[in-house]
């Protein structure tokens, strides 16, 4: 655990994942030491494929790691594409070679995540993470937050970061336990060896088929060995929410049955995919309480309907490590103004995102075609400039938060 020096806190971080991992390079930019508890005995990223828009990729730049994880990613070029469920008719085609850095400063990348998390975690010294460390409590009765763990382990620590995901233990403790509300869509994920993945996937894109009550996703991934495969369908009675829970390829085929061809073909193509029940919960109105504070899905999970869950992790980390170091010397005035930029950003992503599972899935027939009729008029990367343009200097300027 680090120690208190005569200016810093002791700062704790619970979770190594993207959103943790994010906060302690961070911090360690802006001159602080965080120690960061993680319950695995390793570090290692679960899923497979993410999207890295603009607004990600310029923290990763301030952090000194998107060049290298660039090595491994896939440079969105050809395109941006909606397609048709039934024929693969294109809806909507965007050019992101020549259009995401001329509007945004940076390119938009396909990763995988274990190589996303791989390049945060070189910017945070090994001894600073701390593994098979399971959080069963946090005492915040005293002079200091005691952090304990399973095994009888306990950490001490002014300033607690709660980074650890939708269960999170930190958001309960400070906010109670609430139940998921049932969302009825699950999802399903699969990584496509590209020597078995058909041309049409493998290209720089990142396309969306649309359809009745479903939709699915594919780009490449890992330099491109890979085609990373999500798709999202009515759960029924499926309501188990953990990405290590698994389907069977025939229960995907049965989902997307009677879609073009192509797309059932990449889908016999993968191997045992992935499935989860898509959960929800309703935004916070705040995320601290005196030096304690939330981040990441533990703050505010979304749908990933815009692809923006480890992105908004990234955003969150940023501006909680430049709000401590410009609050050094009142760690709890600086989470809530923290909470204060970051809350109304996050609360309209978990709106819209809701908004975009009832557009993408509207039943073939008059609504449907207004819809496609939109997207075709419509430039995606600017209608949502508001996600990939965001100017995180100048929330600085804009929000003060209350003592």
């Amino acid at each position: 655990m680090t120690t208190r020096t005569a200016d810093k806190p002791r700062l704790a971080i619970l979770g190594g994942g993207i959103g943790g991992l994010a906060t302690a390079a961070f911090l360690r930019r802006e001159g602080f030491d965080a120690t960061v508890f993680e319950q695995a005995t390793r570090i290692a990223e679960v899923g497979a494929g993410l999207v890295v828009a603009p607004n990600a990729a310029r923290q990763l730049r301030r952090l000194g790691v998107l060049e290298e994880l660039a090595k491994n990613a896939v440079k969105l070029e050809t395109g941006w594409e909606f397609r048709r469920w039934q024929d693969g008719t294109v809806l909507s085609s965007e050019n992101l070679a020549s259009s995401c850095q001329r509007l945004y400063g940076e390119h938009t990348y396909t990763a995988h995540r274990a190589d996303l998390l791989a390049a945060i975690q070189s910017r945070v010294p090994v001894e600073d993470v701390i593994l098979d460390r399971k959080c069963v409590g946090l005492d915040t009765s005293g002079n200091t937050l005691r952090l304990d763990f399973a095994g009888g382990e306990s950490a001490e620590a002014d300033v607690v970061i709660g980074a650890d995901g939708v269960h999170s233990i930190v958001r309960n403790t400070l906010f109670g336990a609430s139940a998921a509300t049932y969302s009825g869509l699950c999802a399903f994920r699969a990584l496509v060896p590209a020597d078995r993945a058909p041309e049409f996937a493998r290209r720089p894109a990142q396309t969306l088929w649309i359809g009745p009550a479903h939709h699915l996703v594919h780009y490449p991934v890992a330099g491109g060995d890979y085609v990373n495969l999500v798709a999202f369908a009515p759960a029924g009675d499926y309501t188990t929410e953990s990405w290590t829970a698994t389907a069977t390829v025939d229960e995907f085929l049965a989902e997307f049955e009677g879609w073009d061809p192509r797309l059932t073909d990449l889908i016999r193509a993968a191997g045992v995919p992935g499935r989860w029940a898509l959960l929800d919960r309703e935004p916070l109105a705040r995320w601290s309480e005196d030096g304690v504070t939330l981040l990441g899905d533990a703050a505010h999970p979304m749908y990933p309907f815009f692809a923006q869950g480890a992105a908004q992790a990234i955003e969150d980390a940023a501006v909680l490590a430049r709000c401590l170091a410009e609050g050094v010397d009142d760690p709890a005035t600086a989470l809530r103004r923290y909470e204060a930029i970051r809350i109304p950003r996050t609360t309209k992503l978990q709106a819209a995102s809701h908004m975009r599972a009832e557009i993408n899935h509207l039943p073939d027939g008059p609504e449907q075609q207004r819809r496609d009729q939109a997207y075709a008029n419509e430039d995606p990367l600017l209608v949502n400039g508001w996600i990939y343009g965001h100017d995180l200097e100048a929330s600085f300027a804009e929000t003060v938060a209350v003592r």
